[in-house]
Protein backbone atom coordinates (compact mmCIF):
# COMPACT_ATOMS: atom_id res chain seq x y z
CA UNK A 1 0.00 0.00 0.00
CA UNK A 2 2.91 2.37 0.61
CA UNK A 3 4.41 1.71 -2.70
CA UNK A 4 0.93 2.28 -4.10
CA UNK A 5 0.46 5.87 -2.38
CA UNK A 6 4.32 6.89 -3.20
CA UNK A 7 3.06 5.69 -7.05
CA UNK A 8 0.25 7.60 -6.50
CA UNK A 9 1.88 10.73 -5.69
CA UNK A 10 4.66 10.77 -7.96
CA UNK A 11 2.70 9.55 -10.71
CA UNK A 12 -0.05 12.11 -9.93
CA UNK A 13 2.47 15.30 -10.45
CA UNK A 14 4.43 13.59 -13.39
CA UNK A 15 1.15 12.96 -15.39
CA UNK A 16 0.53 17.02 -14.84
CA UNK A 17 3.82 18.47 -15.35
CA UNK A 18 4.01 16.31 -19.02
CA UNK A 19 0.37 17.04 -20.09
CA UNK A 20 -0.71 19.24 -22.90
CA UNK A 21 -4.64 18.69 -22.34
CA UNK A 22 -6.14 20.75 -20.00
CA UNK A 23 -7.96 17.25 -18.83
CA UNK A 24 -4.94 15.29 -18.20
CA UNK A 25 -3.35 18.23 -16.27
CA UNK A 26 -6.61 18.26 -13.78
CA UNK A 27 -6.53 13.73 -13.37
CA UNK A 28 -3.09 14.28 -12.53
CA UNK A 29 -3.73 16.75 -9.50
CA UNK A 30 -6.97 14.57 -8.51
CA UNK A 31 -4.51 11.01 -8.26
CA UNK A 32 -1.72 13.62 -6.52
CA UNK A 33 -4.22 14.48 -3.84
CA UNK A 34 -5.73 11.31 -3.53
CA UNK A 35 -2.88 9.90 -3.01
CA UNK A 36 -1.94 12.03 -0.24
CA UNK A 37 -4.74 12.23 1.95
CA UNK A 38 -4.07 8.90 3.32
CA UNK A 39 -0.43 10.14 4.28
CA UNK A 40 -1.79 12.59 5.93
CA UNK A 41 -4.29 10.94 8.05
CA UNK A 42 -2.07 8.45 9.23
CA UNK A 43 -1.21 9.28 12.40
CA UNK A 44 -4.71 8.41 13.82
CA UNK A 45 -5.52 11.66 15.61
CA UNK A 46 -8.27 14.29 16.14
CA UNK A 47 -5.83 17.08 14.45
CA UNK A 48 -4.91 15.03 11.63
CA UNK A 49 -8.10 13.64 10.31
CA UNK A 50 -8.76 17.42 10.54
CA UNK A 51 -5.72 18.43 8.13
CA UNK A 52 -6.71 15.62 5.63
CA UNK A 53 -10.33 17.09 5.38
CA UNK A 54 -9.22 20.97 5.62
CA UNK A 55 -6.55 19.81 2.59
CA UNK A 56 -9.46 17.73 0.60
CA UNK A 57 -11.79 20.44 0.53
CA UNK A 58 -9.47 23.18 -0.16
CA UNK A 59 -7.87 21.41 -3.33
CA UNK A 60 -11.43 20.20 -4.54
CA UNK A 61 -12.76 23.64 -4.58
CA UNK A 62 -9.33 24.64 -6.38
CA UNK A 63 -9.74 21.84 -8.93
CA UNK A 64 -13.42 22.41 -9.49
CA UNK A 65 -12.37 25.96 -10.18
CA UNK A 66 -9.01 25.01 -12.84
CA UNK A 67 -12.08 22.48 -14.44
CA UNK A 68 -14.48 25.63 -15.26
CA UNK A 69 -11.73 27.54 -16.15
CA UNK A 70 -10.32 25.27 -19.31
CA UNK A 71 -14.08 24.42 -20.00
CA UNK A 72 -14.99 28.08 -20.40
CA UNK A 73 -11.53 27.95 -22.64
CA UNK A 74 -12.51 25.15 -24.62
CA UNK A 75 -16.10 26.73 -25.23
CA UNK A 76 -14.95 30.22 -26.67
CA UNK A 77 -11.53 28.78 -28.37
CA UNK A 78 -12.30 25.20 -28.85
CA UNK A 79 -8.69 24.37 -27.29
CA UNK A 80 -8.08 22.16 -24.31
CA UNK A 81 -4.42 22.98 -24.55
CA UNK A 82 -2.39 23.77 -21.98
CA UNK A 83 0.02 26.60 -23.39
CA UNK A 84 -3.20 28.18 -25.06
CA UNK A 85 -5.26 29.79 -22.52
CA UNK A 86 -5.90 33.40 -23.96
CA UNK A 87 -9.27 34.52 -22.08
CA UNK A 88 -8.30 37.23 -19.41
CA UNK A 89 -11.40 35.81 -17.16
CA UNK A 90 -10.33 32.26 -18.01
CA UNK A 91 -6.43 32.95 -17.16
CA UNK A 92 -7.91 35.00 -13.99
CA UNK A 93 -9.93 31.86 -12.70
CA UNK A 94 -7.33 29.68 -13.12
CA UNK A 95 -4.43 31.91 -12.14
CA UNK A 96 -6.78 31.79 -8.44
CA UNK A 97 -6.91 28.45 -8.31
CA UNK A 98 -3.25 27.38 -8.72
CA UNK A 99 -3.39 29.57 -6.12
CA UNK A 100 -5.32 28.13 -3.62
CA UNK A 101 -3.80 24.91 -5.02
CA UNK A 102 -0.19 25.95 -3.85
CA UNK A 103 -1.68 27.81 -0.73
CA UNK A 104 -0.83 31.49 -1.85
CA UNK A 105 -2.46 34.39 -0.01
CA UNK A 106 -5.58 35.42 -0.37
CA UNK A 107 -6.65 31.71 0.08
CA UNK A 108 -3.84 30.16 2.37
CA UNK A 109 -6.04 29.87 5.67
CA UNK A 110 -5.24 25.81 4.96
CA UNK A 111 -1.49 25.73 4.96
CA UNK A 112 -0.81 26.06 8.48
CA UNK A 113 -3.51 24.09 9.76
CA UNK A 114 -2.50 21.38 7.67
CA UNK A 115 1.26 21.35 8.68
CA UNK A 116 0.24 21.95 12.11
CA UNK A 117 -2.31 18.53 12.39
CA UNK A 118 0.41 16.67 9.92
CA UNK A 119 3.90 14.81 10.93
CA UNK A 120 7.20 16.39 9.78
CA UNK A 121 7.67 14.40 6.99
CA UNK A 122 4.18 14.73 5.80
CA UNK A 123 4.76 18.75 6.02
CA UNK A 124 7.83 18.46 4.32
CA UNK A 125 5.79 16.31 1.14
CA UNK A 126 3.36 19.33 1.23
CA UNK A 127 5.94 22.02 1.24
CA UNK A 128 8.15 21.08 -1.64
CA UNK A 129 6.24 18.42 -3.72
CA UNK A 130 3.29 18.84 -3.81
CA UNK A 131 3.76 22.48 -4.79
CA UNK A 132 5.94 21.31 -7.88
CA UNK A 133 2.39 20.45 -10.64
CA UNK A 134 0.93 23.66 -9.71
CA UNK A 135 3.67 26.15 -10.38
CA UNK A 136 4.76 23.85 -13.15
CA UNK A 137 1.04 24.86 -14.85
CA UNK A 138 1.46 28.36 -14.27
CA UNK A 139 4.52 28.57 -15.48
CA UNK A 140 3.21 27.30 -18.44
CA UNK A 141 0.31 29.91 -18.68
CA UNK A 142 2.48 32.73 -17.04
CA UNK A 143 2.86 34.41 -20.85
CA UNK A 144 -0.82 34.24 -21.06
CA UNK A 145 -1.24 35.75 -17.35
CA UNK A 146 -2.44 39.21 -15.95
CA UNK A 147 1.03 40.53 -14.81
CA UNK A 148 -1.57 42.75 -12.34
CA UNK A 149 -3.08 39.60 -10.77
CA UNK A 150 0.13 37.79 -10.30
CA UNK A 151 1.40 40.45 -8.62
CA UNK A 152 -1.47 41.06 -5.99
CA UNK A 153 -1.47 37.69 -4.77
CA UNK A 154 2.20 37.47 -4.70
CA UNK A 155 2.90 40.66 -2.81
CA UNK A 156 -0.14 39.69 -0.61
CA UNK A 157 1.17 36.40 -0.17
CA UNK A 158 4.70 38.04 1.10
CA UNK A 159 2.87 40.09 3.47
CA UNK A 160 0.63 37.16 5.12
CA UNK A 161 3.98 35.04 4.96
CA UNK A 162 5.96 37.62 6.95
CA UNK A 163 3.74 38.73 9.47
CA UNK A 164 2.17 35.32 10.05
CA UNK A 165 5.60 33.70 11.31
CA UNK A 166 6.20 36.32 13.64
CA UNK A 167 3.67 35.44 16.09
CA UNK A 168 4.58 31.71 16.12
CA UNK A 169 5.76 29.29 18.33
CA UNK A 170 4.87 26.14 16.30
CA UNK A 171 8.24 25.51 13.71
CA UNK A 172 5.52 23.39 11.45
CA UNK A 173 3.11 26.54 11.58
CA UNK A 174 6.04 28.80 11.12
CA UNK A 175 7.35 27.38 8.04
CA UNK A 176 4.20 27.06 6.53
CA UNK A 177 4.17 31.07 6.73
CA UNK A 178 7.83 30.51 5.13
CA UNK A 179 6.60 28.63 2.52
CA UNK A 180 3.71 31.23 1.85
CA UNK A 181 6.38 33.77 1.73
CA UNK A 182 8.34 32.36 -0.75
CA UNK A 183 5.45 31.06 -2.85
CA UNK A 184 4.84 35.29 -3.02
CA UNK A 185 8.46 36.12 -4.01
CA UNK A 186 7.56 33.34 -7.04
CA UNK A 187 4.09 34.03 -7.85
CA UNK A 188 5.23 37.59 -8.49
CA UNK A 189 8.20 37.09 -10.41
CA UNK A 190 6.22 34.81 -13.15
CA UNK A 191 4.64 38.21 -14.09
CA UNK A 192 8.00 39.66 -14.95
CA UNK A 193 10.66 36.56 -15.46
CA UNK A 194 8.81 33.40 -15.47
CA UNK A 195 12.45 31.60 -15.01
CA UNK A 196 13.81 33.51 -12.23
CA UNK A 197 10.47 32.45 -10.27
CA UNK A 198 11.19 28.92 -11.67
CA UNK A 199 14.70 28.94 -9.79
CA UNK A 200 13.33 30.88 -6.74
CA UNK A 201 10.87 27.78 -5.80
CA UNK A 202 14.22 25.22 -6.95
CA UNK A 203 15.89 26.98 -4.20
CA UNK A 204 13.41 26.75 -1.63
CA UNK A 205 12.80 23.29 -1.75
CA UNK A 206 16.43 22.85 -1.69
CA UNK A 207 16.36 24.69 1.51
CA UNK A 208 13.59 23.75 3.05
CA UNK A 209 14.58 19.65 2.95
CA UNK A 210 17.29 19.87 4.78
CA UNK A 211 15.68 22.15 7.56
CA UNK A 212 12.79 19.52 7.80
CA UNK A 213 15.01 16.53 8.56
CA UNK A 214 17.06 18.12 10.67
CA UNK A 215 14.02 18.67 12.71
CA UNK A 216 12.85 15.13 12.48
CA UNK A 217 15.89 13.72 13.09
CA UNK A 218 16.04 15.87 16.65
CA UNK A 219 12.37 15.36 16.16
CA UNK A 220 11.53 18.99 17.64
CA UNK A 221 8.32 20.99 16.30
CA UNK A 222 8.43 23.91 18.46
CA UNK A 223 10.79 26.72 19.87
CA UNK A 224 10.99 25.21 22.77
CA UNK A 225 12.25 21.98 21.77
CA UNK A 226 14.62 23.75 19.81
CA UNK A 227 16.02 26.27 22.50
CA UNK A 228 16.90 22.51 24.40
CA UNK A 229 18.57 21.05 20.90
CA UNK A 230 21.84 22.17 21.82
CA UNK A 231 22.27 19.54 24.87
CA UNK A 232 21.69 16.28 22.48
CA UNK A 233 23.13 17.64 19.52
CA UNK A 234 25.04 21.07 18.80
CA UNK A 235 26.14 20.34 15.18
CA UNK A 236 22.13 20.37 13.80
CA UNK A 237 21.42 23.27 16.06
CA UNK A 238 23.61 25.10 14.37
CA UNK A 239 22.88 23.59 11.04
CA UNK A 240 18.85 24.52 11.59
CA UNK A 241 20.20 28.40 12.46
CA UNK A 242 22.13 28.34 9.51
CA UNK A 243 19.43 26.91 7.02
CA UNK A 244 17.20 29.37 8.84
CA UNK A 245 18.95 32.29 7.50
CA UNK A 246 19.62 30.77 4.17
CA UNK A 247 15.77 30.69 3.77
CA UNK A 248 15.41 34.25 4.80
CA UNK A 249 17.94 35.64 1.82
CA UNK A 250 20.90 36.70 3.90
CA UNK A 251 23.65 36.97 2.08
CA UNK A 252 26.35 35.19 1.67
CA UNK A 253 23.82 32.27 1.87
CA UNK A 254 21.93 30.26 -1.34
CA UNK A 255 18.88 31.80 -0.34
CA UNK A 256 20.01 35.45 -1.23
CA UNK A 257 20.93 34.59 -5.10
CA UNK A 258 17.18 33.99 -6.40
CA UNK A 259 16.56 37.13 -4.16
CA UNK A 260 19.37 39.24 -6.31
CA UNK A 261 17.93 38.08 -9.51
CA UNK A 262 14.50 38.42 -8.80
CA UNK A 263 15.43 42.39 -7.12
CA UNK A 264 17.67 43.02 -10.47
CA UNK A 265 15.15 41.89 -13.00
CA UNK A 266 12.70 44.30 -11.80
CA UNK A 267 15.20 47.30 -11.86
CA UNK A 268 16.05 46.43 -15.50
CA UNK A 269 11.93 46.46 -16.44
CA UNK A 270 12.00 49.61 -14.53
CA UNK A 271 9.78 48.59 -11.77
CA UNK A 272 11.83 50.37 -8.94
CA UNK A 273 8.07 50.52 -6.56
CA UNK A 274 7.97 46.86 -6.77
CA UNK A 275 11.60 45.95 -6.37
CA UNK A 276 11.71 48.69 -3.04
CA UNK A 277 8.69 47.37 -1.65
CA UNK A 278 9.76 43.77 -1.73
CA UNK A 279 13.27 44.56 -0.40
CA UNK A 280 11.05 45.78 2.32
CA UNK A 281 8.98 43.21 2.73
CA UNK A 282 11.70 40.41 2.87
CA UNK A 283 12.49 42.31 6.23
CA UNK A 284 9.41 41.03 8.15
CA UNK A 285 9.74 37.36 6.95
CA UNK A 286 13.79 37.93 8.21
CA UNK A 287 12.60 38.90 11.57
CA UNK A 288 11.29 35.73 12.62
CA UNK A 289 14.32 33.74 10.85
CA UNK A 290 16.69 35.96 12.91
CA UNK A 291 14.35 35.35 16.19
CA UNK A 292 14.65 31.36 15.57
CA UNK A 293 18.32 31.80 14.72
CA UNK A 294 19.24 34.30 17.75
CA UNK A 295 17.26 31.41 20.42
CA UNK A 296 19.46 28.78 19.06
CA UNK A 297 22.75 30.04 18.98
CA UNK A 298 22.55 32.47 21.41
CA UNK A 299 20.73 32.35 24.26
CA UNK A 300 21.32 29.21 26.26
CA UNK A 301 18.10 28.31 27.42
CA UNK A 302 17.93 26.22 30.66
CA UNK A 303 18.19 22.60 30.82
CA UNK A 304 17.85 19.83 33.55
CA UNK A 305 21.04 17.55 32.55
CA UNK A 306 24.03 18.11 34.58
CA UNK A 307 26.52 17.36 31.81
CA UNK A 308 26.19 20.24 29.13
CA UNK A 309 26.03 17.41 26.76
CA UNK A 310 23.96 14.38 26.52
CA UNK A 311 26.20 11.79 24.98
CA UNK A 312 23.51 9.25 25.18
CA UNK A 313 21.90 10.63 21.61
CA UNK A 314 23.49 9.75 18.76
CA UNK A 315 22.52 11.20 15.55
CA UNK A 316 23.17 9.61 12.51
CA UNK A 317 22.79 11.82 9.20
CA UNK A 318 20.77 10.71 6.41
CA UNK A 319 23.17 11.23 3.70
CA UNK A 320 20.15 13.56 1.42
CA UNK A 321 21.15 15.83 3.98
CA UNK A 322 24.85 15.79 3.66
CA UNK A 323 24.40 16.71 0.26
CA UNK A 324 21.17 19.23 0.76
CA UNK A 325 23.10 21.36 3.76
CA UNK A 326 25.90 22.38 2.26
CA UNK A 327 23.62 23.32 -1.29
CA UNK A 328 21.28 24.96 0.37
CA UNK A 329 24.12 27.09 2.15
CA UNK A 330 26.81 27.79 -0.04
CA UNK A 331 25.50 27.76 -3.62
CA UNK A 332 25.21 31.34 -4.09
CA UNK A 333 29.13 31.22 -5.86
CA UNK A 334 27.18 29.37 -9.01
CA UNK A 335 24.30 32.59 -9.27
CA UNK A 336 26.86 33.83 -12.36
CA UNK A 337 26.53 30.99 -14.28
CA UNK A 338 22.94 30.57 -13.99
CA UNK A 339 20.78 30.87 -17.10
CA UNK A 340 18.12 32.98 -17.04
Amino acid sequence: STMMIILGITTGTMITISSHHWLTAWIGLEMNMLAILPVISKPKTLRSTEATTKYFLTQAIASALMLLASTMNAWQTGNWDVSQLNNKYTTTIMTTSLAMKMGASPTHFWLPEVLQGSSLYTALLISTWQKVAPITLMYTISNNTPPTILMTIGILSIIVGGLGGINQTQLRKMLAYSSINNIGWTITMMAISPNIAMMNIATYIIMTTPMFLTMTMMSTKTLQDISMTWTTSPTATYTIALLMLSTSGLPPFTGFAPKLLMLNELVTQKLMTVATLLAILSLISLLFYLRVAYLIMMLTSPTTSTSSTKWRHQHNMPQLMTILTPTALMSILMTPAIPY
